[in-house]
């Protein structure tokens, strides 16, 4: 016997399609059923990349300056709670939670406390702003005023170098 997953709302469906189903061998060259096929789902962006101001420096003297930081979930932010680093002192927080969603660090993949903690304070300083917005606020961008023509538009922070569009 055959399983098929029903949801309650398309119950009627896939008893009408049963009904009308074909013998079992024409069954497998036919389409699938409309009520079986996957509707079309909505994408979320989970991961974002980004590109240090100075870059992390590894031991071998190579620059790393892009990367990309994965949306944090309720378990990453408790997570740090407990760690006893944290608990000895709440400002190394941001050290753990940035070490468990940075996913990518130039050809670092495995990004851990040990890096975070070696990063110039401006990268870190820029990292903790990049969390808050992507897990905040769900983008990048931030709306500008120019302080010489008062012009308002949105820059991307996500990287690209100083003066580029």
């Amino acid at each position: 016997m055959r399983r098929r997953t029903v949801t309650s709302g398309g119950l009627d469906e896939v008893l009408d399609s049963l009904a009308a189903a074909p013998a079992p061998r024409e069954e497998a060259s036919s389409p699938a059923p409309a009520a079986a096929r996957s509707p079309e789902r909505e994408t979320l962006q989970t991961e974002f990349a980004f590109e240090l101001p100075r870059g992390y420096v590894d031991d071998e003297g190579h620059v790393h300056r892009r990367g990309s930081m994965r949306l944090a979930t309720a378990r990453d932010e408790l997570r740090p709670q407990i760690d006893l680093r944290v608990k000895e002192n709440p400002a190394y927080l941001s050290v753990v939670l940035l070490s468990q969603v940075i996913t990518r660090l130039g050809d670092i993949t495995d990004v851990h406390a040990g890096v975070v903690e070696r990063m110039y304070a401006t990268d870190v300083a820029f990292l903790q702003d990049f969390y808050r917005r992507i897990n905040s606020e769900g983008h990048t961008h931030a709306a500008v005023t120019c302080p010489l023509c008062h012009g308002s538009f949105e820059v991307d922070l996500s990287g690209g170098r100083l003066g580029e569009s």
